[in-house]
């Protein structure tokens, strides 16, 4: 499943062996960087970076990641038209002649920018999830004193999102074998099954790992696994990099303070 494929890739990627405590830190205030910039320039460059990184120096699958990439940038895509259609003043720069519908200069700013955002947040997260294992990942924040029950729900987040997506996948499976999308009449009717059964379902399995975790003397807290102290290592020469590339964004920021693309 998609759960297996992303911890082999976060298991076996060529940044494996890098510490993990550096690249958190890398990885967020990149991200800290992408959010701060006032035009698209930074994000998009840190999005092209972060997936040259990822593919080319992490060595995860193009395809895979352009996969991984798809959602967030179909949800970024529809923010950035309707931010263009339905926010913003000024200039037209399209009119669609559809209700009164069009694009402004502001709103294709607003949406242009938020959409930049999006994706080099995203691609941000991509790196941690896809480099780092993640009981490594949440071991790491608690070294930034974040709330125990904080890490606590997000693993458990993470562990039952998959086991929805698991449950949904079945289902599926098990509906096509019986032809329940031969037609679309069948296909609406099938849907409808898979969704007022997958929440039963998924609660069920989730009541079935609880109970599992208490008969493995489950006590209320979760332990996460330490990176091994072979790989802690940074290097006076990843140091310097980093702080080079941060300042050439923080530089690159301050000169597109007030860029705009129309």
């Amino acid at each position: 499943m998609f759960e297996s494929t992303l911890d082999n890739y976060a298991h076996s990627n060529g940044l494996r062996d890098m510490n993990t405590f550096f690249k958190v830190i890398f990885a967020i205030s990149t991200m800290l960087v992408s959010l701060i910039s006032t035009s698209p320039v930074v994000p998009l460059l840190i999005t092209f970076f972060m997936s040259a990184l990822i593919i080319f120096q992490a060595k995860i699958p193009w395809k895979f990641y352009l996969k991984f990439l798809a959602i967030p940038f179909i949800f970024g895509f529809i923010t950035f038209i309707f931010m263009s259609l339905f926010f913003g003043i000024g200039a037209h720069i399209l009119d669609l002649g559809v209700f009164n519908l069009a694009v402004t200069e502001d709103g294709f700013n607003l949406g242009l920018l938020l959409f930049s955002r999006v994706m080099g947040g995203f691609t941000c997260m991509a790196f941690l999830a896809l480099t780092i294992p993640m009981t490594e990942l949440f071991s790491e924040l608690e070294r930034f004193r974040i709330p125990q029950i904080v890490t606590e729900l997000a693993m458990l987040m993470y562990r039952y999102i998959f086991l929805f997506l698991d449950e949904g996948i079945n289902m599926y499976h098990a509906q096509e074998t019986r032809l329940g999308y031969s037609s679309y009449r069948k296909s609406f009717k099938s849907m409808g099954m898979l969704g007022s059964n997958l929440f039963i379902r998924t609660w069920i399995k989730g009541e079935q790992a609880h109970l599992a975790m208490e008969s493995r003397c489950y006590d209320g807290s979760l332990r996460t696994l330490k990176a091994p102290e072979s790989i802690r290592s940074i290097g006076i020469g990843k140091l310097a990099l980093f702080v080079s590339f941060e300042l050439i964004l923080l530089i690159c920021v301050y000169l597109t303070w007030n860029l705009r693309i129309v």
